[in-house]
């Protein structure tokens, strides 16, 4: 029996496969445009099938950091966060709702954040959530948006694969340790932020002197990991490396990495450290915290054995282990249009890190233009996207631009993105910020003249 003919079918049917940070977006946004003129199916298949990487049935459970990387608004990762919240993102105000201390990061409470969002969308009078997996392309919806993510199940991508013609492209991602904070020893870590007040700060640091740091990368590196399966290839992406492939690349790559000492101060010896670790609170509780830049694939023992040489962590107790997955993304500059519908197939669109952007904002970004864009077609209207210059309109280009196709990786939101400002005479800095300064002015300019929902 089909949906529609199980639920009854409003005027307007959408439906949006993917219950992850730009599924959830999408739905919520789309339901939202829509209003009493149609209703949107958000297909979820867990937990009735679960991916290698979440632990539970919530929508927009994070399984990496949980960090959304920097508020400041000179960077871009800051202003994309308040372009998307100007633009009443639900999952931005429910990210805020939900965070954890991090310096002038946007750090999360990753249960608490899937559990609000699972509640909320659930309240939604537009929304059913369906709890069933989309092995293909469901029928009888006026449009469709694909959100499943770079975990896509096998039945899903072998129908993307048929729909684009290709073969899918895919990269590994990593996600790193959590331990239990009790298990920390407190006589050698030492709370701090880099170039913060000492001992103040939402981060707690691990000092290494060289002996100590050359001793562990040492045994980092002759640690046994997961092997990789023969007819897989080795991608990884170059912002979540494992920390291994980090250290393999040359003694020192730790050091001046995710290790690196800069802006801290040991209280024992009142000098900056050689190297240092640092660990982030992973819940609200503070009773857990994050290995910040651990990705890794080593096995689990190996894991234990090897990051309890770190000086503070002999004792460690880990509450998660870190793993590698195998990430799924599509060539979208060769395959989706200017409005992220499918070339092949307009009436479907695609959101997310499937699409080729990386990081979290960046999905909910993803998910809530492609929610715009259906919503604009299913009421008759146009869907002017952002301007390039903008933040929103750097990654939407990144996806849909043609030129970009045979050299097109995932990215997340970082300054290359962006179209040159002439630089003649200005030092980098300065351009910088002239960059930026564009992107916000042309923001509230698209703002005010948009036609694309009420």
């Amino acid at each position: 029996m089909r949906l529609q003919e199980r639920y009854g079918a409003p005027d307007r049917l959408a439906a949006v496969i993917g219950g992850g940070l730009a599924g959830s977006e999408a739905a919520w946004v789309l339901a939202r445009a829509l209003g009493d003129r149609g209703r949107v199916d958000l297909f979820e298949m867990r937990p009735g099938r679960m991916t290698p990487a979440h632990s539970t049935a919530s929508l927009a459970e994070l399984v990496c950091s949980n960090s959304l990387k920097s508020e400041l608004l000179s960077t871009p990762a800051g202003l994309l966060k308040a372009d998307l919240l100007k633009l009443g993102s639900p999952l931005m105000a429910q990210a805020l709702k939900c965070r954890v201390p991090a310096g002038r990061a946007l750090a999360v409470d990753r249960i608490k954040l899937g559990e609000t969002v699972t509640q909320s969308i659930g309240a939604q009078p537009g929304i059913r959530l369906i709890r069933e997996e989309a092995a293909d392309i469901p029928e009888g919806y006026d449009t469709v948006i694909i959100a499943t993510g770079p975990l896509t199940s096998g039945a899903m991508a072998e129908k993307l694969k048929g729909l684009i013609g290709q073969e899918s492209l895919y990269f590994y991602d990593a996600i790193a340790p959590i331990v239990e904070t009790g298990s920390i020893d407190m006589s050698i870590a030492f709370t701090q932020d880099r170039y913060g007040d000492d001992e103040s700060g939402d981060y707690l640091n691990l000092p290494m002197e060289r002996d100590e740091y050359e001793t562990f990368v040492a045994r980092l590196l002759s640690a046994q990991t997961v092997a990789l399966r023969e007819f897989e290839k080795k991608y990884y992406f170059e912002g979540c490396l494992p920390v291994e492939e980090i250290a393999s690349r040359g003694r020192d790559a730790l050091a001046f990495g995710p290790l690196k000492p800069v802006g801290l101060r040991d209280p024992r010896t009142g000098n900056r450290p050689y190297a240092a670790v640092q660990l982030r609170k992973e819940n609200e509780a503070g009773d857990a915290m994050n290995m910040v830049g651990f990705q890794t694939k080593l096995t689990y023992p190996e894991q234990e054995r090897v990051f309890r040489t770190i000086p503070g962590m002999a004792n460690a107790r880990f509450l998660r282990h870190g793993s590698l997955h195998r990430n799924t993304y599509i060539n979208s500059p060769r395959t989706l249009n200017a409005d992220m519908s499918l070339k092949s197939a307009p009436g479907i669109f695609l959101a997310g890190q499937i699409t080729g952007v990386e990081g979290y904002v960046e999905s909910i970004a993803m998910g809530h233009m492609a929610a715009l864009s259906a919503a604009a077609r299913l009421l008759g209207r146009p869907f002017t996207p952002p301007p390039p210059a903008t933040t929103l309109g750097a990654l939407l280009g990144h996806i849909t631009d043609p030129a970009r196709a045979e050299t097109f990786q995932p990215a997340n939101m970082n300054f290359s993105l962006f179209p040159p400002i002439d630089d003649e005479g200005k030092g980098r800095k300065l351009r910088r910020a002239m960059i930026l300064e564009r992107a916000g002015k042309e923001m509230e300019e698209w703002m005010a003249g948009r036609e694309d929902v009420d």
